[in-house]
Parts: C-alpha cells; sequence; structure tokens
C-alpha cells in the first residue's frame, strides 16, 4: 500500500512540475528534476522522506 502511495505522489509531482513548468515558468522543471533525484538516491539508500510521512501519519506498512 505504501509503495502505492510513494509512487502515486511521486508520479503526480511530476506531472503538476511539467504542467507548471509548460504554462508558468520553466523553473518549475527544477521539482521534476528533485523528484527524480529524490527517487533515484532512494533506490540506492532505501531512505524516502515520504516514508517517514506517512509513518508519522499513521499508514500501516
Amino acid at each position: 500500500m505504501r509503495e502505492r502511495i510513494v509512487r502515486a505522489v511521486a508520479g503526480s509531482m511530476v506531472l503538476l512540475s511539467l504542467t507548471l513548468g509548460w504554462f508558468v515558468s520553466p523553473y518549475w522543471l527544477l521539482l521534476t528534476a528533485f523528484v527524480g533525484l529524490n527517487l533515484l538516491q532512494s533506490s540506492f539508500t532505501r531512505f524516502c522522506p515520504l516514508e517517514k510521512i506517512l509513518d508519522a501519519a499513521g499508514v500501516k506498512r
């Protein structure tokens, strides 16, 4: 369940930042880069900040 939430949030953030980059300002594409780098580092370190937030919110594994 949590993995699905993480993937859904990451995908939503990428799509949102691409939309904002197209319609508002190209600087929003930095959010896409940040999300991508976060996903890459979490694949190596197994640490994802969103999982800590989900822990605090009481979402079960």
